[in-house]
């Protein structure tokens, strides 16, 4: 009898925790199925291999990228309006699942890279006919970038990085860089 989907979400979510919380030389089959509260052996049933898993993910994450690309295309401001405002790190699932697959590619791994560098040229195509050249393009993503960035840093390192714009300072911030790139 198959196992119900849910048991294969369950070993995801664990295996993207350990990832964030733990970094990619943590993230065992064994402590895995463990976090999942799963056995081995159910674990093994979804994914025979860390491999598996990574690929799993990377899957988990193309989706979620795909969605945010569904979304910032049809975006009602616009996709550099959005780009901009959804740089916050916000725990999303696809939060989660870019910095688990990231976390995986600092260990090395060259799909995960792959799919990073992917979801990054994705949003760059989606951005580049609304900005009027290449040095605009580049200024809206590094502004997504080290929002993005700071965020993380100021969440996991308790508020190295300073504060995140919100609020009025991020309207200005996405009214400059609208400015800028058209």
């Amino acid at each position: 009898m198959p196992r119900p989907p849910l048991a294969r979400e369950k070993v995801l979510d664990a295996f993207q925790t350990i990832l964030i919380e733990e970094g990619e030389r943590a993230a065992t089959l064994d402590a895995t199925a463990k976090a999942a509260g799963v056995s081995k052996g159910g674990l093994l049933y979804h994914f025979a291999s860390k491999d598996e898993l990574v690929a799993g993910l990377l899957e988990r994450l193309d989706a979620l990228a795909a969605d945010d690309l569904d979304l910032m295309t049809a975006a009602q401001n616009g996709p550099v309006d959005y780009y901009i405002r959804n740089s916050l790190l916000e725990d999303s699932a696809f939060d989660r699942a870019l910095i688990a697959a990231a976390r995986i590619a600092q260990g090395g791994d060259l799909d995960a890279s792959a799919a990073l560098r992917s979801i990054r040229e994705s949003w760059a195509d989606c951005l580049r006919p609304h900005v009027h050249d290449d040095a605009a393009l580049d200024l809206v993503m590094l502004i997504g970038d080290g929002l993005y960035y700071n965020n993380v840093l100021d969440a996991v390192q308790g508020g190295l990085a300073g504060p995140t714009p919100r609020g009025a300072q991020l309207e200005q911030l996405i009214a400059l860089a609208l400015r800028a790139s058209r």
